[in-house]
This record gives structure tokens, sequence and C-alpha cells, in this order.
């Protein structure tokens, strides 16, 4: 599902929407040793919830360089699965809200490049669910019973919102800081954030294999 490349062109824009000034600032850390990127390459930093989510990203794809980009959503998330870890990456095949869903982009490519940049580390592939508040106990438990494999808050926004304006390839890769068996009121607490800002700074390069994978022709 999800692996066949989307509408994209030459000088295709690549836009990386996330929400916090932590997962921010380990992007755009990140991207100083990244190398070069194959187009103009856009941080967006959103604010927390759906809401903030839609309105950013609707107002960077409709102005300026990021017009129509291809879009990644990217951060934080809580992982489902039981065995998941702090620093374990969630690349999703879609992304799901409100009882709809939409199809990711090149979902395997983008899950073999992110095995090579952060090597060591596991990279699990499914679908991630979004939520407009912080997932606890019973929730996740109810949340894994549908299928998703991890449930942030701006994943699914962020995607429906780029395919409203526009057909574009669209992506999200998450982080896993919170697990079933790691929760963030736990001791472990710190050393598994740190861990996690750690692989979010070192996903850049994968974002551009993918990013470079759309630029090519299409036979």
């Amino acid at each position: 599902m999800g692996d066949t490349p989307g509408p994209a062109g030459p000088t295709t824009p690549l836009l990386i929407a996330c929400a916090l000034g932590i997962e921010h600032l380990a992007l755009r850390t990140g991207r100083a040793r990244a190398g070069t990127a194959p187009g103009p390459v856009t941080v967006l930093r959103t604010g927390m919830g759906p809401k903030a989510a839609e309105t950013a990203v609707a107002k960077a794809l409709g102005e300026g360089r990021a017009a129509g980009a291809a879009v990644i959503a990217s951060g934080f998330c809580a992982g489902l699965a039981p065995g998941m870890h702090p620093g374990d990456l969630v690349v999703a095949d879609e992304t799901r809200t409100a009882g709809q869903s939409d199809a990711c982009t090149g979902t395997q490519l983008l899950a073999d490049a992110l095995a090579r940049a952060v090597p060591g580390r596991t990279v699990h592939t499914g679908p991630l669910t979004g939520s407009d508040h912080v997932v606890r106990g019973h929730e996740r438990a109810d949340l894994r019973a549908t299928g998703a494999i991890a449930v942030d808050m701006e994943s699914a926004a962020t995607l429906r919102i780029a395919l409203r304006s526009g057909p574009r390839p669209v992506a999200a890769v998450r982080v896993v800081v919170d697990a079933p068996e790691h929760e963030l009121v736990r001791i472990g607490t710190v050393r598994g954030g740190i861990s996690a800002f750690r692989v979010l700074r070192a996903v850049l390069p994968a974002f551009y294999e993918w990013h470079r994978s759309l630029l090519l022709p299409r036979r």
C-alpha cells in the first residue's frame, strides 16, 4: 500500500512538518550533516495538535517556496505495539483520522532508506492514527486493536490537508518516544527522550533519498 510515487517534477520542493520546538531543533540541526538536498527544503514548525497542523501546512503550501511541495510529517509519536522502544522508527503506510485514511507514498523505499540512515534502529511500518490529545492507559490498547501501530496528533491532519491542497507525494515518519512498556511517566524517560532526539536528528538523508526518488522520470 502507498508505494506508487505521486506527481512530482524536477523542481519539486520538500516540506517537512513537525509540531514541537524540540522536533524542529532536531530536524534543523540534522540538515547540517545530511548533505545536499535534491531540491528546496522547508522545515516547518506547525504547533501542537491537528488544528494547528492544518492551519500551518495549508498556509505554507499556498505560498512561497513550499507551494506544490512533497510533504513529510515528522517528529515524535507514541508506539502502540508491544516490544516497541524509544528511538524506534515508524513509517506510515497510511494515516488515519475520523474514520478516514490517506495512503502514503513510497513507504518501503522510505523504510529501507531509514534503515541505512539510522543503522541498528528498528523500523516499523503500518497505519499511523491521529488523536487530538495525549493517549494514555486503555486508549493505547483500544487504538492498537484497530490495527494502528503508533499514534500522534499531527501526522494525519498534515497529510489530509496536504492532499486537499492538490495531488502530491506524502509520507509520515515518526520516532517512538513513548511505548507500552516505556511510558513517559516512568523512570528512563529522559534517556528515552535523548535517544529519540538523536534518531530524529539523523533521518534527513533518508528523507532526501525518498525525495530524490520522486524526481526520477517515470516509465
